[in-house]
C-alpha cells in the first residue's frame, strides 16, 4: 500500500507499505526520521514515542495503516529549525541526555504533559513519565528538566 501521512508538518507518502509493518518502521527506515527508538517493541519501554493527531503513542504498536491520512509529530518535529524546542533544550541543559535512546520518547511524553499542565507536580511529572524506561540517568535529571520548563514558562515547580 501507499501509506499518506502528515509527518512535522510535511505530507509524507512511502509506498510498498505492508499495512501491518509497525508505523516506527516506516518513520525510520522508509522515510529517514531516526529520531524516535526502537528498543523493545512492545509499548513497554517508550523510546517510540510520538504523536499521532496530537495523542502520544509507541509507535512500535501502531500498524502503519492506521497512521493512513492522520498526522503524526515525532522528536524532530518539535524543533523550529536549528531551534531546539524548549523541553529538548531543559533535557541538554539538564544533562538529562546519557546514552540518549530513552530521550526522544521522554521528551515527547514532557511535552505532552507541559502542554497539558503547565506546572506539574512531582507526581504527575513521574505518573506522565511512567511509560518511558531510562537506565542510564537515575531519572533525577530528567525530573530537573521538565521543571525547569515548567519554571520558565511560569511555574513554580
Amino acid at each position: 500500500m501507499r501509506l499518506n501521512v502528515t509527518i512535522n508538518g510535511e505530507k509524507r507518502e512511502a509506498d510498498d507499505v505492508w499495512e501491518g509493518e509497525s508505523l516506527l518502521y516506516v518513520l525510520r527506515e522508509r522515510l529517514g526520521l531516526p529520531g524516535s527508538k526502537n528498543a523493545c517493541e512492545q509499548g513497554e519501554c517508550g523510546s517510540c514515542t510520538v504523536y499521532l493527531d496530537e495523542v502520544p503513542v509507541c509507535a512500535c504498536l501502531v500498524a502503519a495503516g492506521q497512521a493512513e491520512g492522520r498526522v503524526v509529530r515525532t522528536v524532530e518535529g518539535l524543533a523550529d529549525g536549528d531551534t531546539l524546542d524548549p523541553v529538548q533544550q531543559s533535557f541538554v541543559d539538564a544533562g538529562a541526555v546519557q546514552c540518549g535512546f530513552c530521550t526522544p520518547g521522554l521528551v515527547v511524553a514532557a511535552h505532552d504533559l507541559l502542554n497539558r499542565v503547565p506546572d506539574p507536580s512531582d507526581e504527575e511529572i513521574r505518573e506522565a513519565l511512567a511509560g518511558n524506561l531510562c537506565r542510564c540517568t537515575g531519572y533525577e535529571k530528567i525530573l530537573d528538566a521538565v521543571r525547569a520548563v515548567a519554571v520558565a514558562k511560569g511555574g513554580v515547580a
